[in-house]
Parts: C-alpha cells; sequence; structure tokens
C-alpha cells in the first residue's frame, strides 16, 4: 500500500516536525520511539499508524528472539546433538538478526517517502489501532 493520499491534518504534527520524518523516527529506538510517537500524535493517522506498526514489530521480533532463545536452551541440552544444533540455531538467529535489520531500515526509508506500507500480519492491526 504506498502513496495514499495524506488528509491535510496527517501533513503536521503535534511536534512540528514534518510528518515523514516523524514517521521515520517511530522506528529508530523501536517500541520506544513507536510508543513515544503514539502517545504524542492524537491527530496524525500516518504518525500513529507508523508508532503502532513499530510496536507491533518490535514485540514480534522480541518473541521471535525469546523462542529462539528457549529451543536453543533446551536443545542445547542435549549431548554432542546439543552443539550441532546450537551452531544451526546460531545461523537461524543470525539470518533473522539480518532480515530484520533490513526490514528497519526499509521500513524507516517507507516512512520517510511519506507511504503507509502495511507489513504483513501486523499492518491492517497497525492502521485500525492508528
Amino acid at each position: 500500500m504506498a502513496d495514499q493520499e495524506l488528509a491535510p491534518n496527517e501533513l503536521s504534527t503535534k511536534t512540528g516536525m514534518d510528518f515523514r520524518l516523524a514517521g521515520l523516527l517511530c522506528y529508530v529506538l523501536g517500541w520506544i520511539s513507536g510508543l513515544i510517537f503514539y502517545v504524542i500524535e492524537k491527530d496524525n493517522k500516518f504518525v500513529r499508524f507508523h508508532a503502532m506498526q513499530s510496536i507491533l514489530l518490535s514485540v514480534g521480533w522480541f518473541v521471535i528472539y525469546i523462542g529462539i532463545f528457549i529451543i536453543t536452551s533446551i536443545a542445547g541440552a542435549v549431548p554432542y546433538l546439543g552443539f550441532i544444533f546450537n551452531v544451526i540455531m546460531g545461523l537461524v538467529n543470525l539470518v533473522i538478526g539480518l532480515g530484520a535489520f533490513v526490514l528497519w531500515i526499509f521500513m524507516m526509508v517507507k516512512a520517510y517517502n511519506g507511504e503507509k506500507y502495511k507489513l504483513p500480519l501486523i499492518g491492517d492491526m497497525a492502521e485500525k489501532n492508528a
């Protein structure tokens, strides 16, 4: 979903900064900056959308990393196979981390370009709560 028409109230923010910059900043510190902008921006749907999507994305990453940690901890206790499994899960963790980093940059670029890009699964929830 790119380049939707913005209402006039979406061009201004409570902070006085450009709406695109505010959208980008929602992602900078993950859920922390997302929460700050979600609380501050009551009228700007564009910024609130990106703030909520940043919060949901951060929570999703956290859940995935906790799941990997639990699985790795349990499987790591198995003699011999645990070492091999830990190496494999380390590589999986690296791939997920790189993917998360690329997605984080991608979302900041989309927000700065003024696009209301909805991620699968969480985009609709973010739009509904914006």
